[in-house]
């Protein structure tokens, strides 16, 4: 991934950065990444201005939009994946037809050229983050010792939809990604709604030691509540942990003859700021106008 000098070359002094979240009126927690990565680009001083808008909560996007005066934006959804709401609703909400055109995300007006950029899940880059979140985990919570690499098998969950291939697409790429650098002794995809499921990783994975990476933007009910209790952890206990502000699962569990690790959701990991950038850079090149190589 590229460092911040290579971005403040680019100049974006005259350009708006919006983090795009799905949001929630519900669950606070859904809302932390986007405003913990605005926080830090906004440190950066990298761009003119960085907002952070929602499609279901304050402040919503259709109204951040026409606040800006600078004369281009850069909307980034952070989403795992290019599914419904990301490539269709909220595109089509804002003037993008990437149902008729899925290249179509440059929209030059009179005073604005406007991208909307691809999701932060489907970056290459975003292996990093999961493996970053991944040695995390384990190395917070060594007990009794930390396993090597090759005694551990990595599980990226996820949700999972039989509505939408493009659900699990994303989180089948990283798997590869993984599983070819040859340092886990195995890598697999396990998922909420679909199989290979959740629930089956204690019958499939070939090691004792289980690290499970929620590959979910927020540390929302699915991550903090779901996928503990589709682990096997019981639906009570993880509600009075939640209530009490404790983490719903307790690294590492012993269940099923297994050791198993239970990182946060990659949103939060700092590593995502440099893929947010990265796709910054992208929209660049793909627009192919030349009020974006300024």
């Amino acid at each position: 991934m590229g460092n911040d000098g290579r971005v403040a070359h680019e100049n974006f002094s005259q350009a708006a950065l919006v983090l795009l979240g799905h949001g929630s009126t519900k669950n606070a927690d859904s809302s932390a990444p986007v405003f913990q990565h605005a926080a830090e680009l906004r440190r950066r001083r990298i761009f003119a201005e960085v907002r952070e808008a929602f499609w279901k909560q304050e402040p919503q996007i259709q109204t951040v939009l026409p606040s800006l005066t600078v004369p281009r934006v850069f909307i980034v959804p952070l989403f795992i994946s290019e599914g419904y709401f990301s490539e269709n609703v909220i595109p089509h909400a804002l003037g993008f037809n990437l149902t008729a055109d899925p290249h179509s995300r440059f929209v030059q007006h009179a005073r604005r050229s406007t991208h909307y950029v691809r999701p932060v899940g489907t970056h290459a880059s975003m292996t990093n983050v999961l493996l970053a979140r991944a040695r995390e985990v384990v190395e917070k919570h060594p007990f009794p010792r930390a396993p090597k690499l090759s005694d551990i098998t990595l599980i990226i969950a996820g949700h999972g939809t039989e509505q939408n291939d493009n659900s699990r697409k994303s989180i089948e790429r990283q798997v590869e990604l993984i599983r070819v650098r040859n340092e886990y002794a195995d890598v697999r995809a396990a998922f909420m709604e679909e199989a290979p499921r959740i629930a089956d990783v204690y019958a499939v994975a070939p090691t004792r030691n289980i690290v499970v990476v929620p590959f979910f933007i927020s540390d929302g009910l699915h991550a903090q509540e779901d996928i503990p209790v589709l682990l096997g952890e019981p639906e009570r206990v993880v509600r009075e942990r939640l209530a009490a502000g404790q983490p719903t699962w307790r690294n590492p569990t012993e269940r099923h003859g297994k050791r198993v690790w239970y990182s946060c959701g990659v949103g939060t990991e700092p590593l995502l700021a440099e893929v947010i950038l990265e796709r910054v850079r992208e929209a660049l090149s793909e627009a192919g106008h030349p009020e974006a190589r300024k």
